[in-house]
């Protein structure tokens, strides 16, 4: 496989660093951003650890101009982009009829608006090469829906939309645009749920287990190979069986 410059927003939660870890593994060189400074050095202590020299820098991905410099700057250190995942996002869960305009505009702009603000400084550069490869991170809940999760559900469902769109837009310049929707990931956050709220989850799930972040990076690594080149404008839905379509 090439190496190519790869940036993943979100990337250092718990899928999101399974991500870098995977495309750095593949020899890919690897971008990703922080908000808070504190945790972004740890991180990088921990990758370099690993042997993963990833790039990382200061970035709001709900504010475009902040995505549009933070996109220079990675093209500047390492290169033009050829590889985008679209990870970063957030939650703030209420029931609707308690749910704030903040926190709805909250979710839309880190979850939805971001993959507008990283893209649009990218996308002209891919078609002008010929060559790209874009991943958004969903969720099974942007597919089923969830109580108390109008804001996240809307937005992880309005980031198939996007790539359904983009896919179409791009194919003939070599740029395949995918989805993948993992369920519910033995994260640190998954993890800080209670125990009996867990097995509650896990009770749902037919294969009687939570995913694992490498899982979802496993995926993610095919969908930017080489050899993924006629897959495009997918939805992979990869939560344990539980929910189909």
């Amino acid at each position: 496989m090439a190496s190519r410059i790869a940036l993943v927003t979100g990337g250092t939660g718990g899928i999101g660093t399974a991500i870098v870890r995977h495309l750095a593994g593949l020899g890919h060189r690897v971008a990703t951003h922080y908000r808070n400074e504190g945790k972004a050095r740890t991180w990088q202590e921990a990758r370099r650890a690993e042997g993963i020299d990833a790039c990382v820098l200061p970035c709001d991905v709900a504010d475009p101009e902040a995505c549009a410099a933070f996109v220079r700057q990675v093209e500047a250190t390492l290169g033009p982009v050829d590889i985008l995942i679209n990870n970063a996002g957030i939650t703030r869960d209420v029931m609707f009829h308690r749910m704030t305009y903040q926190q709805w505009t909250e979710v839309l702009n880190s979850d939805l608006n971001a993959c507008f603000n990283v893209t649009r400084p990218l996308i002209e550069g891919m078609r002008t090469r010929k060559w790209g490869r874009i991943v958004q991170i969903s969720s099974i809940n942007g597919q089923k829906g969830q109580c108390g999760q109008a804001n996240y559900a809307a937005a992880k469902a309005g980031m198939h939309g996007f790539t359904m769109a983009l896919a179409q837009e791009n194919a003939r310049c070599g740029i395949t645009v995918n989805t993948v929707s993992p369920g519910y990931i033995a994260t640190d956050m998954v993890m800080a749920v209670p125990e009996d709220v867990r097995n509650r989850i896990v009770a749902q799930i037919p294969i009687g287990r939570l995913g694992e972040p490498d899982e979802i990076a496993h995926a993610v690594g095919y969908l930017v190979g080489e050899h993924a080149g006629w897959i495009t404008g997918t939805n992979l839905a990869i939560n344990g069986g539980q929910y189909m379509s």
